[in-house]
Order: structure tokens, then C-alpha cells, then sequence
């Protein structure tokens, strides 16, 4: 391997391509992942999040695999559930602490994080087994191969999980409050002004720009690159050529024209939505957030190509949408 990196930038396009097709296969399966992450997590942002590193996961997986994959849908699950459960590990273990006491919300938006509030009082093994079995439907066997143990385990698990979950039905979400910052008004403000310049001005050098699941840009140079950077790509109509896109039957009522961002409150935090014109009046086609170091963006993300993420996040915000699939490129 040289210094320069060369060899390793040589195989993006190969890489790019075998991801692709991993992302076709297993994109029938995406919406039940979600769902399933979702029910493991608290907030969107990190079911998706979830999602995303367990494909990732899975696919580099994949190319150590030399027998096949039985059960492929249960084999994904597994990955996603082996990820999660590492992780709520290794937070305990860094907290020190058990779950706090849960009381009393009088919110009803927070019915959503019901779940996954009494779900936290759980070991990861019997969250996920009960997750699987009382929300998904998973066949015993199913879970048992999802979390790599034994049908009696998973009974057990269940059996355990269940019985700590009664009467514990109120719960307390209290989310955090943020201000929102000076830049998403100033990211608004460039955007709606097509000036791709003053967008990218306002990232960090070391900035990460984020298609969630599909593109990955470091710095402004790449973000407002005139042919392939996102910021660019999010100041023209939605369109699908040769490189990709949104296919026709997915635009239906779309007038063609450009997006207008505004910022909207989200649980405690602010995001930024965008508004695309279409015959029965504005639609959200995509969700965007944003982590700030100071008055510059350090990571910008863009759920674009996350139908999951668009319809739950608009849904909650009682705002009309439309969805874009979960990728840019022709398939087949």
C-alpha cells in the first residue's frame, strides 16, 4: 500500500458498486429493520443510525461468510441485535448505574417513546426477544437464530421480560431542551438563496456532509463539488438521469420545481425541513440535521433517501410529505 492512499481510493468505484447491490437486496427488509431498531431505541436518529451500521456491518460480514447465509433475514436482525446489545453493554458498564425510575408523563406526544421508556428496564436479551416476538411477530426459531441462543433461552427471555414489563404502564419522557443555534438560520438562509459558496462556509474544514446510507463528503470542497456534492445536488430539481435519482412513480404531483428550507422544532431540538412544490401544495421531501462546534457545522446530516425517518418525523409533526425510496441509483 503506498502513502499516498492510491491503492485504497482505486477500489471506491468496485466497493461502491458491491454496496449497491448489497443495499438492493436486502431493501425489502428495510422497513421491518427500522421498526425493530426503533422499538430498541429512543429516538429516530439513533434507530436509523442502528440501521445504517448494521447493514454496514453485515455487509463486510458478508465477505468473510464462505458457507452462505441460511436465514437472511434473521442473520440482518442478528447483526442488528449483536450491535445494540454491545452497546447497551458496554453504556452500563461505562454509567455504572441501573436505568432511572420511571414515573408519570402527562405529554400524550410521548406515547411513542412509551415503549422503549419500559423497554430500558429490561436486559438487552429480553428487550430484543419481546421486541421480535410481541411487536414483529418472529417465530420462536426466528429469534432464537436472530440473537444467536437457543428456543428455550428465548422462552425464558420472554417469560422474564414480560413479567417485569406488568404494571409498569406510565412512563416519563422528558427530552432535553437545546436552543437552536444561529447557524441552522444562516444554513437556511444560504440555502434559500441558492448560494452553494455560503453554504459550504459554514462547514468546518473537517466536516463530514452525510446522504444517510448512500453518500459520505469530507470538507466543503466535496460538498459543493459542481457535479457529485450533495449541496449542489439539493439546490436543482429532483430529477432521475443516468446517474440516478428519484424515479418517476415516486414524484407523483411533484411541480419540478426547487426546495425552500426552514428550521422546525423536533423533541427538545431543532432540524431543518424541505419543502418541495407540488399540485396539491408544499410537501417535505427531506429532513436534515445538523451538529455544531461553535458558529460552524462539524457533521451535517441528510435523510433524503430514509423513508422511515421522513414519514415518522413528519407524521409526529402533523406536516404532509412525500417519501424518495432509499436510494439514488437504477436498480437492476
Amino acid at each position: 500500500m503506498s502513502d499516498s492512499g492510491d491503492d485504497i481510493n482505486a477500489l471506491t468505484g468496485e466497493l461502491r458498486s458491491s454496496w449497491q447491490r448489497f443495499l438492493d437486496e436486502v431493501e425489502p427488509l428495510r422497513p421491518e429493520l427500522y421498526r425493530y431498531c426503533r422499538h430498541l431505541t429512543r429516538t429516530p436518529w439513533d434507530a436509523e443510525d442502528l440501521v445504517q451500521d448494521a447493514m454496514a456491518r453485515a455487509f463486510v460480514t458478508l465477505a468473510t461468510v464462505f458457507t452462505g447465509v441460511p436465514n437472511q433475514k434473521a442473520w440482518l436482525f442478528r447483526v442488528a441485535s449483536n450491535l445494540w446489545i454491545d452497546r447497551v453493554r458496554r453504556a452500563r458498564l461505562d454509567a455504572r448505574a441501573e436505568p432511572e425510575p420511571v414515573t408519570s408523563a402527562a405529554d400524550p406526544q410521548a406515547a411513542r417513546e412509551a415503549a422503549g421508556t419500559l423497554l430500558a428496564l429490561l436486559s438487552p436479551q429480553e428487550r430484543a426477544a419481546v421486541v421480535l416476538k410481541d411487536v414483529l411477530d418472529f417465530s420462536l426459531e426466528e429469534i432464537a437464530d436472530a440473537l444467536s441462543t437457543t428456543v428455550g433461552a428465548v422462552k425464558a427471555a420472554l417469560h422474564r421480560g414480560r413479567g417485569r414489563l406488568e404494571g409498569r404502564a406510565e412512563i416519563d419522557v422528558a427530552p432535553e431542551r437545546t436552543p437552536a443555534p444561529a447557524v441552522l438560520d444562516a444554513f437556511c438562509a444560504a440555502f434559500n438563496a441558492r448560494d452553494i459558496d455560503r453554504l459550504a462556509a459554514l462547514l468546518l474544514d473537517t466536516a463530514v456532509v452525510e446522504i444517510v446510507g448512500v453518500v459520505t463528503e469530507y470538507g466543503p470542497e466535496a460538498a459543493k463539488h459542481p457535479r457529485t456534492g450533495s449541496f449542489t445536488g439539493m439546490n436543482d430539481p429532483i430529477t432521475f438521469d443516468d446517474r440516478g435519482g428519484v424515479p418517476d412513480e415516486r414524484l407523483e404531483g411533484y411541480l419540478g420545481g426547487l426546495a425552500r428550507c426552514e428550521t422546525s422544532g423536533y423533541r427538545g431540538e431543532r432540524i431543518l425541513l424541505f419543502w418541495y412544490d407540488h399540485v396539491e401544495g408544499p410537501r417535505v421531501r427531506c429532513v436534515m440535521t445538523l451538529a455544531t462546534e461553535g458558529d460552524r457545522i462539524a457533521h451535517a446530516r441528510n435523510y433524503f433517501f430514509t423513508p422511515d425517518i421522513i414519514a415518522e418525523i413528519c407524521s409526529e409533526l402533523g406536516v404532509p410529505f412525500s417519501t424518495n425510496g432509499y436510494s439514488y441509483w437504477p436498480s437492476g
